[in-house]
């Protein structure tokens, strides 16, 4: 209970709740199923809240393994004693542990270590003492001459050399100075004189100085990058009040003593050589450590949202992935994501057969009664654009949209769309995917690793790890908020079903192939390899439409089917009950019950009951239908056409930490500045806003904007 008191402290929940989702998470159950089909025991927390008492566990249990291994080490040394091991027992982080640890932790040869067995510790520590001896200090050093101390320069350095590491060892000395450095450090970077920065990149951090706790999350990882690439110079500046007052608190130079010049160089020294480069390592790390985090933490909320985006159901699309030398390749699909037709065109230099192109898409447009066209936003996009639009006014009807095209060239050379088209050419495949990326982006961005969704920064500058974990989390998370349609799943799809996984993925759709399409959710049973627990974990969030029993095609879970149909018999209704009547029906029984005594009665909990009243009135419900379809466009507009004042709307490409970019039509997103945005307001990938123009710079490409209420 000590995890879950901890936890729960930090999360302002009951440690009951926390202790409830640690022992679900020990009994092999997801965190989406979990978050979904277990409210009863964990009070009703959510799918972040989960995660978070997840990711705390795995590091407080860290935490743990680490001090104990120090405390072995300590113990092995001999050198364990009670007030030690209560300070190690009561640390509260991995930073407090190791320093306190630091003094004990075998090291490799130090210049302190050498001094230590020529044996100058004592006179290391008459050099502290400060002591009134009336010896000068060669004197005093003159009694440590031996066979590896020749001369007494040598015996004073290398008990300087001990001092010197016993400063910067120092638990508290450490602690203190680390605060105030964090708080009042200051961070410079200036332009290295010879480096190359040939399209300024990090022009404005030639000469940038700010203080460590002000400095950005994206001017850190900036910085870092700039460092990386040689271009910068970077380093945190330490007052010398902020850490010579914290030594002198431990460390008491006598103006009186022999020694006191001794202990004078020596805490120049440690601190010089030791103490403050270690600190800047600390600061430096914790920049980039918060950083990182900030920059997953806004990737994964704007790859949320992207995944989060309304399919276009209905539409025959034209996918058109652009390109000058080798063409714009273009792929026609059907409403289900089945290619119909292909072709290359060659509208752009160098080839310039803009006519042969225009007449080939009409053609394909007509033939395939084709009605949205979507076009990749990389090179030679907006000159596409132009194209399009001039199509778009021979069809009216016929409307065009600007597609993040990021991934798609990594799908197209991935095994999965050599076994999903295995007859196209790696090129035309990226332009299926631009396609089938309007019908349901959900089915067809899980399918991209999601590092390579573009909707970030530095995303490939942080840890690797950490971003994939948090981003296959959010993967996961959408994908059973919205459920899968069991019978026409990809593998990729199915395997972010919770339980699932790849391999499993694999044989489900193996089974499918060769048994025809699932009847029901209990012939998941059937499937090779997949066992009651998974069974039990992934029933829920699959869905088969007009199967055999109609509560597959909803959310809820095939064990809470019997209170379910009882729910259904209370309100004298049948799933056959045509819509508004079944949803009269238990909109009646709701406000004529306690929801509390049904829930007794069906001996269930009371939120799963609501989720049964919720999904029976719309099984299966798509929770993205909610959300604004995307703007589609007719007709083009330039860079030219755009005055200061002008009013319009805009989707959200990206958002990060200094603004938001919107795509308002012309070839450059348009920057948002958060200064230009209220205060408490947030966006989300895919939101649609109006906006005012307020300052537009055609020979550099950017278009600054205000946001409209």
């Amino acid at each position: 209970m000590t995890y879950a008191k901890t936890i729960a402290d930090q999360l302002n929940v009951k440690p009951g709740q926390v202790q409830a989702v640690i022992d679900l998470l020990e009994n092999e159950n997801t965190i989406p199923f979990i978050a979904r089909y277990r409210k009863e025991a964990t009070g009703n927390l959510d799918e972040d809240q989960i995660r978070l008492v997840d990711s705390l566990l795995d590091r407080l249990r860290s935490l743990d393994k680490r001090r104990k291994t120090i405390l072995d080490t300590i113990e092995s040394q001999g050198n364990q004693n009670d007030a030690l091991q209560k300070k190690i027992q009561a640390a509260a982080s991995l930073t407090e542990l190791e320093d306190l640890y630091r003094p004990y932790k075998p090291k490799r040869q130090t210049r302190a270590s050498v001094a230590r067995q020529k044996g100058l510790t004592r006179l290391a520590e008459s050099i502290v003492r400060q002591g009134l001896t009336g010896l000068t200090p060669e004197k005093m050093a003159a009694r440590y001459l031996n066979e590896q101390v020749t001369s007494v320069e040598d015996a004073l350095a290398g008990a300087r050399d001990i001092v010197a590491e016993a400063i910067s060892d120092h638990t508290e000395i450490r602690r203190r100075v680390r605060e105030k450095a964090l708080l009042w450090g200051i961070l410079h970077s200036k332009k290295i004189e010879e480096a190359k920065d040939e399209r300024s990149v990090y022009e404005a951090y030639y000469d940038f100085s700010l203080r460590v706790e002000q400095v950005k999350p994206y001017q850190v990882l900036a910085i870092n990058r700039g460092e990386k690439e040689k271009v910068l110079h970077v380093q945190v500046e330490i007052a010398e009040r902020d850490w010579l007052d914290e030594i002198k608190t431990h460390f008491h130079p006598n103006v009186n003593s022999p020694m006191f010049d001794q202990l004078k160089q020596a805490i120049e020294d440690a601190a010089q050589r030791l103490l403050l480069p270690a600190i800047e390592r600390d600061i430096r790390s914790h920049l980039t450590e918060k950083a990182e985090q900030q920059a997953i933490s806004v990737f994964a909320s704007n790859l949320r949202s992207l995944l989060n985006q309304p399919p276009m159901t209905g539409y025959t699309v034209m996918g058109i992935d652009p390109g000058f030398r080798t063409g714009c390749k273009v792929a026609v699909v059907d409403p289900t994501g089945k290619v119909l037709d292909t072709a290359t065109i060659f509208p752009h230099p160098p080839q310039n057969m803009r006519e042969e192109a225009f007449a080939r898409l009409l053609e394909l447009v007509d033939e395939h009664t084709a009605t949205l066209i979507s076009i990749g936003n990389g090179t030679a996009s907006r000159e596409t654009e132009q194209l399009v639009a001039e199509l778009a006014a021979k069809r009216p009807g016929l409307h065009y949209i600007i597609t993040n095209e990021a991934g798609a060239s990594v799908y197209s050379a991935s095994p999965l769309a050599g076994k999903e088209l295995p007859s196209m050419n790696v090129s035309m495949r990226g332009a299926v995917s631009i396609a089938r990326r309007i019908l349901d982006p959900l089915a067809e961005l899980v399918k991209i690793e999601p590092r390579s969704i573009g909707v970030g920064m530095y995303q490939h500058d942080v840890n690797v790890s950490a971003m994939e974990n948090a981003l296959n989390g959010v993967v996961e998370s959408v994908v059973n908020r919205v459920g899968v349609e069991l019978n026409s799943a990809s593998p990729a799809l199915l395997t972010y079903v919770a339980g699932v996984g790849p391999s499993l993925a694999e044989k489900i759709v193996a089974y499918r192939d060769e048994n025809g399409a699932f009847r029901s959710r209990v012939m998941l049973r059937d499937v090779s390899g997949l066992g009651p627990k998974a069974y039990e974990q992934c029933a829920g969030f699959l869905r088969i439409r007009e199967g055999e029993d109609p509560l597959d095609a909803s959310a809820i879970h095939p064990e809470s089917y019997p209170a379910a149909l009882q729910v259904l018999e209370h309100a004298g209704i049948s799933m056959q009950t045509p819509y508004q009547e079944r949803c009269n029906a238990l909109n009646k029984l709701r406000q004529s019950c306690q929801m509390e005594q049904l829930a007794a009665e069906l001996q269930t909990g009371v939120p799963t009951l609501e989720d049964i009243f919720d999904q029976l009135a719309r099984p299966g419900r798509d929770p993205r239908e909610d959300l604004p379809a995307p703007i589609l466009r007719s007709d083009v507009l330039k860079m030219e056409d755009l005055k200061t004042g002008m009013r319009l709307k805009g989707t959200i490409r990206n958002v990060v930490d200094f603004g938001s970019f919107i795509d308002i039509g012309v070839k450059n997103d348009g920057l948002l500045h958060r200064s230009q945005i209220p205060p408490g307001r947030h966006f989300n990938v895919g939101d649609i806003i109006e906006v005012e123009v307020i300052k537009v710079e055609p020979e550099r490409g950017r278009v600054s904007l205000k946001y409209i209420e």
